[in-house]
């Protein structure tokens, strides 16, 4: 199916089942305990030995001796794999460095080998027996001091883009403006600790391979995972039905499955390999940092004329950029514009996606520079952002969003948060020793569609069973799609079944880049669309204007029962949705607004976030309690980006510091208070045929500065470092009278 026009009236528009607030189903598996994840597969794969990971011991060099003599003695020990005995290896397209390294090293904890046993214990006990003896190099890890000297690069999205974004002529009109702003803001490296560590279990039946893993993206990891061990892609089959947290983590293939098939291969027995947490900070990929430079020019009345935001950031050769810049060529109006990034060379470990990747760290500069933008020209910072809203793309002024309500978003959101009750003094508002002070940020995230397939069959038995390799990690995946079914068809949810995440099924969009539930779901309706034509068919029905409801069929004055359909025997459907040139006639993005209250304590510097509220638009809800659920969670993840995460870098020896859960900080409950979450209604026609767009990275984009400017309004002081840290203020804070 190939969606070229705006979607017209279609069975989606019922919204019996599409658009309300199901629980999960998925939800009582979790509870209970019975939901399978990457290394529980006890079902299907009995007795499986365990794998070991060991990670390099150097940030830049190479392995100059490896003695493993004590370690394959060692109680338990079945087999030890390094880059010496496992054979040539490739790499996948996705992966920046080796996933096996030696013997040269590419970044600290790089795996260099795996310790198959009987048990993790003794896995874990042979490893540190392995004696390695390492030629250490010199290494890049300051981005600040690479930076200097770092070339200008293009977006990361492929092709050849231009190495600055330029409109009209940003030098002059800067120049120009009565009212500027130029200044620098930082965003550290940041680590995605979800819960569930990296995890997989393999088991080989003579050259055919099966691996259970923890893994956004099917098609993706199964593609890089023939490449890596150089085996046909159909041998492979790759399932991850249950996944614990991914935030763009577990998107490409990582070292744990890689291991873990290449364990199974050398002690011939299923072996399964949990990443430990410990490793998992500077073996796997976090959000780069950045170093952005952000420049505004506007009229005394407060009419942006010029605006330019340049950013830079690091990764291991071949890396990409953090594409930090991109909110700022579609946000706000302005007739002359600039956005350029720098990428130095890195020999730190790969940067890559983390939930929103760009817009998350780009908005954390850019609304703050609004903010700052705003009190110079002493306009309260909603009517600023009103001021500069455009409905179209700001450079290519002849291509109009699909669907833009930032305006809305600010206005409701300030009426139900209590805007108007702020004082746009800093530091005047006080609840005993408690500084108080409200913030705001405007929300946005693109949204696209991608290819997404799916295949359903209707029994009978009555059930309408769906498979696709669409992820669930966590999102309310298995609910969403299982109500597009039954909205198509016509049946209450309880009598679809979900089938999700293996190989073997049409391959869908995967879990990522907030595209997977528009993209999963409209791929669902393609082959509802197959079906519900196969079952008008045999029911002799005309296939145009057949309704689905109630469990019954009708066309015309004609009706039956859809059991009927069914009696000579089960119907599929198969289709998938592909994206046509809709997003080149339009600009698709979902927008929003985050308000924010904090406390600083006068006397200690200490931040506590009193209330949140996040206003969203972004197409049709499929269903709101979920998407609730990847609001609040995104939220969060903006309260820990504004106030506490960082990976701290050692520029000595080039790895993260604090790899850990007890040393890189993230919000606890107590940090977090009530989150309310608005959706405004309505669709959006040209983003997919189920009118919807996505939310779950909208929820965190622009929540840090939210905090951030909060936090000025509360003390005066302006901090552009992230994160918010008292040591960042303390020393000027007003008196603690």
């Amino acid at each position: 199916m190939k969606f070229d026009t705006p979607a017209g009236a279609n069975p989606i528009d019922r919204t019996a089942v599409v658009g309300r607030p199901h629980d999960r189903i998925d939800g009582p598996l979790k509870t209970t305990g019975t939901a399978p994840y990457a290394y529980e597969h006890h079902a299907e794969v009995r007795n499986p030995a365990c794998g070991y990971i060991l990670g390099s011991a150097i940030g830049k060099g190479r392995i100059g001796a490896m003695d493993l003599a004590e370690a394959k003695t060692a109680p338990g020990v079945l087999a030890i794999v390094t880059a010496q005995d496992a054979g040539k290896l490739g790499k996948g397209k996705f992966n920046t460095a080796k996933l096996l390294g030696g013997p040269d090293i590419d970044h600290y904890h790089q795996a260099i080998a795996v310790v198959v046993a009987e048990t993790f214990e003794q896995a874990r006990a042979a490893a540190a027996l392995i004696r390695v003896d390492y030629i250490r190099a010199k290494g890049r890890f300051d981005l600040a001091e690479e930076l200097k000297t770092a070339p200008l690069t293009g977006n990361s999205n492929g092709g050849s883009p231009p190495k600055e974004a330029r409109v009209g002529d940003f030098e002059q009109a800067f120049a120009a403006a009565p009212v500027t702003l130029d200044a620098t803001y930082t965003t550290p490296d940041q680590s995605h600790m979800m819960m569930e560590p990296f995890a997989s279990l393999a088991a080989w039946h003579g050259d055919e391979l099966t691996v259970w893993t923890s893994n956004q993206m099917i098609d993706w990891g199964r593609t890089d995972l023939a490449i890596t061990l150089g085996i046909p892609k159909e041998k492979i089959r790759f399932l991850s039905p249950y996944v614990g947290g991914g935030f763009g983590g577990k998107l490409f293939l990582r070292a744990d499955a890689v291991m873990a098939a290449l364990g199974a291969r050398a002690a011939k027995r299923p072996v399964k390999v949990a990443m430990p947490r410990p490793l998992m900070a500077n073996n796997s990929t976090h959000r780069p940092a950045t170093v952005q430079r952000i420049r505004i020019g506007a009229t005394r009345e407060g009419t942006i004329t010029a605006i330019a935001h340049e950013s830079g950031s690091g990764d291991l050769p071949g890396g990409r950029p953090e594409t930090a810049v991109n909110q700022s060529k579609l946000l706000y109006a302005g007739a002359n514009r600039l956005t350029a990034m720098r990428l130095a060379v890195l020999d730190l470990p790969e940067g890559n996606a983390m939930r929103a990747p760009g817009e998350a760290p780009g908005m954390m500069a850019l609304e703050i520079a609004i903010d700052e933008m705003a009190e110079r020209l002493g306009m309260d910072p909603i009517a600023f952002r009103m001021k500069n809203d455009t409905q179209v793309d700001p450079e290519k002024p002849e291509r109009p969003f699909s669907e833009r309500n930032l305006v809305r978003c600010l206005r409701e959101g300030a009426d139900r948060f209590g805007w108007a009750r702020r004082d746009p003094r800093p530091g005047q508002v006080r609840d005993g020793r408690w500084l108080i002070g409200m913030g705001m940020a405007a929300a946005f995230r693109n949204s696209s569609l991608v290819p997404s397939g799916a295949r359903v069959r209707l029994g009978r038995d009555g059930i309408l069973v769906v498979e696709t390799d669409m992820t669930d990690i966590g999102t309310g995946s298995y609910t969403i799609i299982g109500q597009t079914a039954a909205e198509m068809l016509g049946l209450p949810l309880n009598k679809v079944q979900v089938r999700l995440a293996d190989s073997r099924f049409p391959v869908s969009a995967g879990s990522g880049g907030q595209f997977g539930a528009a993209s999963s779901t409209s791929g669902v309706y393609a082959a509802c669309l197959k079906l519900r034509e196969a079952v008008a068919q045999r029911l002799g029905f005309n296939t145009t204007d057949a309704v689905f409801e109630g469990g019954t069929v009708k066309s015309g004055n004609r009706s039956a029962d859809l059991a009927d359909a069914t009696r000579a025997g089960d119907l599929t459907g198969e289709d998938k949705v592909e994206p046509g040139d809709l997003e080149k006639k339009y600009q698709i993005s979902t927008f929003g607004a985050h308000f924010v209250e904090v406390g600083v304590d006068a006397y200690t510097g200490v931040m506590r976030v009193r209330r949140m509220l996040a206003v969203c638009d972004a197409g049709r809800i499929l269903n709101p309690k979920t998407a609730r659920s990847q609001v609040i969670g995104a939220m969060t993840m903006g309260v820990g980006g504004a106030l506490m995460e960082e990976l701290a870098v050692d520029k000595r020896f080039g790895f993260f510091v604090n790899h850990d859960l007890a040393s890189y900080e993230v919000p606890v409950h107590l940090d977090i208070p009530h989150q309310e979450v608005l959706f405004l209604d309505g669709t959006d026609d040209k983003a997919s045929p189920m009118k919807a767009k996505g939310v779950g990275e909208l929820g965190l984009c622009g929540v840090g500065a939210a905090v951030a400017n909060a936090v000025y309004n509360a003390t005066g002081v302006r901090v552009r470092d992230y994160p918010v840290t008292l040591e960042k203020h303390l020393d000027r804070l007003p008196g603690a009278a």
